[in-house]
């Protein structure tokens, strides 16, 4: 039980710290930063493929899966918006 209060508080802790940076970064930098996430979510997505894979229990296996459907989301969402925003700054001939 203390460990699920300890780990429960560092989760809590990150969501705060990471809200209070992103939420301090200008606008004109989302996109770039969300371009930097990806390859964040690419070890998110590899970490999720491992829990999945091993099947230690039926939640670890749940869990894994709902991890790799939100990773991937989260790839190729960033993806898609940062060759929006790349396409942008092309030159129209």
């Amino acid at each position: 039980m203390e460990m699920l209060v300890l780990l429960v508080t560092i989760f809590v802790l990150a969501v705060f710290v990471g809200f209070e940076i992103i939420a301090k970064v200008p606008p004109t930098l989302h996109t770039p930063l969300m371009s930097g996430s990806n390859a964040i979510s690419g070890i998110t997505l590899v970490g999720a493929l491992l829990s999945a894979g091993m099947q230690h229990s039926l939640l670890t296996a749940v869990l894994g899966f709902l991890a790799v459907v939100l990773a991937t989301i989260n790839v190729v969402g960033g993806y898609l918006v940062t060759h929006r925003m790349l396409g942008m700054f092309r030159r129209k001939s």
